[in-house]
């Protein structure tokens, strides 16, 4: 056993890998746990035999970042290609452009607005009544109106989130949705791109490292903590102390897989946001890897649901009742001692993928340096509430 110490972590994704590099570099022994067959998690990819396409087995993930040290630490154990994420939507029998752009809106209402001519437009249409937005829904109409906010919000977020928008915090739709100019590029980070062949390579890269040893298709249990100086835990919380406090909320996401000889849609994502069409959105795995070229193709209509308790869990849900809940397991977790929570699952919290490993890589700084001074780790770098 490494003199350094012991160190379990559970979970072979961005969180347990990038933990577990960084410490067994300093000579820890690292024993990294998860209960699926392969590593990288809900990021996990792999090539289609029939198709040579590369699928996003749990759903699309497209890195996209302000963080250049997180740019440069992925780029470190993968090629990645440049890649711009351009959604579109089916709705009212017409297909749009998303973000809401000036493309959109001058699409939706059939004008030819100039930028300023569009944002004078837009407030006209928005409800200048509501001048404290607590809802989605309140959000939406002080944005951008009743009319584009039933054709691109309102459909797609209830069966997102499996409630009316009258029944979501007003957090959830952070930003004005709307562009006065003709980008539809989705995300405005200055580093965007995807790992030449899959995310699973990238997280195998990271993995690559002497003194870590994996467990794939094992359960780790925190009857096992006192075998290890410390535990990192990316799993669920409530899962962790076995649901004892109820199952925190989610959503979970259901893929109807199906293939194609051709091109499907002729892009990489189609949001549908209609609430008589079942499915949010159908992924087109080949238009992920634009540099590639596939006669076939392999797609997938995505539908969300209330996560239970053998369902894989995507999204935390995090309203009142959630957060009730969350405080319990929070302050149980707290009296725990040598072991950290980590990631999307450990903290109840949704995070990007550069947000995951940029914590990770500051969990394990933090965890070295009071080592040093032999100060214990806290249950939590970040907060859940």
């Amino acid at each position: 056993m490494s003199a350094r110490g012991r160190i379990a972590i559970a979970g072979a994704g961005l969180s347990g890998a990038v933990i577990g590099r960084a410490l067994a570099a300093e000579g820890y022994s690292v024993e990294i746990f998860d209960s699926r067959s392969h590593i990288a998690g809900n990021c996990h990819t792999e090539r289609d035999a029939d198709t040579g396409v590369m699928v996003h087995v749990y759903g699309p993930h497209i890195f996209h970042t302000d963080d250049t040290e997180v740019w440069d630490y992925v780029n470190r154990f993968a090629t990645f290609m440049p890649y711009k994420n351009r959604v579109k939507t089916t709705s009212q029998g017409q297909v749009f452009s998303l973000p809401v752009n000036l493309h959109t809106i001058n699409q939706f209402f059939g004008k030819t607005f100039r930028p300023d001519e569009a944002r004078a437009f837009i407030e006209t249409q928005a409800d200048t009544s509501i001048t404290d937005p607590q809802t989605f829904e309140e959000q939406a109409l002080r944005f951008v109106g009743r009319d584009l906010y039933e054709a691109f919000f309102k459909g797609y977020t209830q069966k997102q989130w499996g409630c009316s928008p009258t029944a979501l915090p007003a957090s959830i739709l952070k930003r004005l949705p709307v562009r006065f100019n003709y980008d539809d590029n989705y995300f405005f980070h200055k580093h965007q791109g995807m790992p030449e062949n899959g995310y699973t390579e990238l997280v195998r890269g990271i993995l690559d490292q002497p003194g870590i040893t994996l467990h794939l298709g094992t359960v780790y249990h925190r009857s096992q903590n006192d075998a290890f100086d410390h535990v990192f835990y990316s799993g669920p919380l409530d899962g962790y102390f076995d649901y004892e406090n109820g199952q925190l909320g989610y959503r979970t996401l259901d893929f109807e897989r199906f293939t194609y000889d051709g091109d499907y849609q002729g892009c990489a994502v189609m949001n549908y946001g209609d609430v008589s069409v079942p499915y949010t959105r159908i992924t087109e795995h080949k238009h992920f890897s634009p540099w590639e070229t596939h006669q076939g193709s392999v797609c997938y209509r995505e539908f969300s649901r209330e996560c239970g308790q053998d369902d894989i869990p995507y999204y935390p849900i995090r309203l009142v009742e959630e957060k009730q809940q969350l405080a319990a397991y929070v302050r149980r977790a707290e009296e725990e001692t040598a072991i950290t929570f980590v990631g999307r699952l450990g903290t109840y919290r949704y995070l990007d993928m550069d947000v995951t490993i940029r914590e990770a890589l500051d969990t394990a700084r933090l965890f070295l340096d009071q080592r040093r001074v032999d100060i214990p780790m806290p249950a939590f770098l970040h907060a859940p509430v």
